[in-house]
């Protein structure tokens, strides 16, 4: 739900801070006072299209910041925090800047975004119906979704889908094994080729290792047998061999031992070095005489080695890469030379899984068909309250059209949702064939009638932001007053914002705004302030049309308030009546009440 909107320097509104509630949001006021400028704020911080002729005259930007607590929309929540995008206790600022040359830029809990990755983010967040943008209305994608809502079908939809998945990835199978078949000479010799090439060299697990160090000492081998036999000289075999030194010393040591008992341990010790000195010069020595100059053997480990390294080069890694290319090769083969019963099983796999597809989708069609007279049903009896009495609606499901290559049920494409598109058509009088409604409908039938489908399907979805402009287009007296119903009836399970110009709507608000135009210094500006008691009885007497207030006309305004406030409570408590009947006894879902939205606490809206 949206918590707060803050506006500065956009079109007339200079500077104004709103902050809103759960249940049915109402803005007043006359005629060009600003507005729809809060419209456009909003479709703005959900990716609409900045036009830098929406800043204040004279202002380098217009800039226009939304706070959405997300904790009722868990889609939503869950597609931001997968952007890598923090939440704070569930809510997402979105800022949008307009600058009045140059590009918009948008930010998201503080993080900047494109308006394609804004759209994608915010999309859910609000349903926008004003200006002529009916979003349910213009994608008959959301037509279906909203059919399956209303018939409790997004479980078995969910299904069809899994099905479909299950079904295009046996299909993948079978045609990437075709297409081994088809090149399968070609790649049977290079995989052979592979094999045999790595299976004539071996390789074997830290030999590159013990190869590199072989092949230094054979280069080297001169220059370690003279350093190893030089050192055996110093230590052990030369005229003036260290072994001899310490040998001198270790006797005179020894005899001044006799004298002082201190010198003992140092004579050991002495001892002990000339005997480690010893051993040391033996073994270099030994190591001299081992090491031998060997060309051959050199050529032959700097051959294989040099054979090592290609196959490295060429097959990635080391030994254990070659070991796992080589096998990888050996499976591929074997596939390869059976082929045909690869393929045979594949194909095999693949029939059953769209067999099971298939079946689901089908079933999923024919309880889609039988609820699609229901639902057009509905809305036809939503729409004769709402003054169009002639209107009938149809919920029209057509089958997808399918191409050669896809998967096919009956000759339909299959798809993750299906085998079935579906559009609303209307037939605004009786007798008129009913056609698409977003061509024929004009803009307060079409508002009406996006009100007559949320109102359907109230209570189904998550708890996201409704928005209507126009709905109030054409009507007034009881009409107004069962629109205004209505829209209490689906604000008890989403936030509801309503601009309207009838009391009889404005009287059924829960929260009430009027927008008003100041002049201040030769300039005009919006100002916008939140209306209570005393005050938004005076505003909706103001609607009621007359001339000058007198105590009639704010006794009729209070009784608008308080039949509305009846209303409500009447509805709250049949809502409640309602959830504690046993399951077997409840009414169909659509239009059953669950209760209001819960409010949050913020601050009361600041204008300046």
């Amino acid at each position: 739900m949206l918590v707060c909107l803050r506006i500065q320097n956009l079109a007339i509104v200079e500077r104004l801070e709103l902050s809103f509630e759960g249940g049915l949001n109402v803005i007043t006021g006359e005629t060009g006072a600003g507005k729809s400028i809060l419209v456009d704020a909003l479709e703005l911080v959900l990716g609409g299209r900045g036009d830098p002729e929406l800043v204040r005259t004279g202002e380098k930007a217009a800039e226009v910041e939304a706070v959405f607590d997300l904790r009722g929309q868990p889609e939503v929540r869950a597609r931001v925090e997968a952007s890598g995008i923090e939440l704070d206790e569930g809510e997402v600022v979105i800022r949008r800047v307009v600058p009045a040359s140059g590009r918009s830029r948008a930010f998201v809990n503080g993080r900047m975004a494109t308006t394609a990755e804004l759209t994608t983010l915010a999309h859910g967040l609000a349903d926008i119906s004003s200006q002529h943008e009916y979003h349910l209305l213009t994608d008959p994608q959301q037509h279906l979704e909203a059919l399956d809502a209303f018939a409790g079908l997004v479980p078995a939809r969910e299904s069809v889908g899994a099905a479909h998945a299950a079904a295009r990835a046996a299909r993948l199978e079978v045609d990437a094994l075709v297409a081994k078949v088809r090149d399968r000479g070609e790649r049977e010799d290079l995989l052979r080729f592979q094999v045999r090439e790595i299976d004539e060299l071996a390789p074997v697990e830290g030999e590159t290792e013990s190869l590199a160090i072989a092949r230094d000492r054979l280069r080297h081998a001169t220059k370690l047998a003279r350093a190893a036999g030089t050192a055996e000289d110093a230590l052990v075999a030369g005229d003036a061999a260290v072994l001899d030194v310490v040998g001198r010393i270790e006797s005179e040591l020894r005899a001044a031992a006799a004298l002082d008992p201190q010198l003992a341990p140092l004579v050991e010790r002495l001892e002990a070095a000339a005997a480690e000195l010893e051993a040391v010069g033996k073994s270099l020595g030994r190591y001299a005489r081992g090491i031998e100059v060997d060309p051959d053997r050199l050529a032959e480990v700097e051959e294989r080695l040099d054979k090592l390294k290609r196959l490295e080069r060429k097959y990635g890694g080391g030994t254990t890469e070659i070991l796992a290319h080589r096998a990888r090769a050996a499976e591929e083969l074997a596939t390869l030379t059976d082929a045909e019963g690869a393929i045979e099983a594949a194909e095999t796999r693949a029939t059953d899984a769209l067999v099971q597809a298939a079946d689901a989708a089908r079933a999923l069609r024919a309880r889609r068909v039988e609820a699609a007279g229901r639902l057009g049903a509905a809305i036809s009896a939503e729409l004769t309250s709402l003054g169009m009495g002639g209107a009938r609606i149809e919920v029209q499901l057509s089958a997808l059209e399918g191409r050669e290559g896809e998967l096919l049920v009956d000759g339909a494409r299959l798809s993750a949702s299906g085998i079935d598109r579906a559009e609303f058509l209307i037939a605004p009088n009786l007798g008129e064939e009913a056609k698409p409604l977003r061509r024929i409908a004009s803009g307060g039938e079409l508002s009406r009638a996006m009100l007559a489908i949320k109102r359907v399907l109230a209570g189904l979805g998550a708890r996201g932001l409704y928005v209507f402009d126009e709905v109030d287009t054409g009507v007034g007296g009881a009409v107004a007053d069962v629109i205004g119903q209505k829209l209490v009836d689906v604000a008890r399970h989403h936030q509801v914002v309503c601009i309207t110009h009838l009391p009889q709507i404005a009287s059924y608000g829960s929260t009430h705004f009027h927008v008003r135009k100041a002049v201040s210094g030769e300039r005009t500006r919006s100002v916008v302030a939140r209306l209570e008691g005393d005050t938004r009885v005076e505003e909706i007497a103001r609607m009621l049309g007359a001339a000058e207030l007198t105590d009639t006309t704010r006794a009729a305004a209070r009784e608008l308030v308080e039949r509305a406030a009846a209303h409500e409570a009447h509805a709250r408590a049949k809502a409640v009546s309602s959830a504690a009947e046993p399951a077997a006894t409840k009414p169909e879902p659509a239009g059953v009440s669950a209760g209001r939205a819960p409010r949050p606490r913020a601050p009361r809206a600041a204008t300046r």
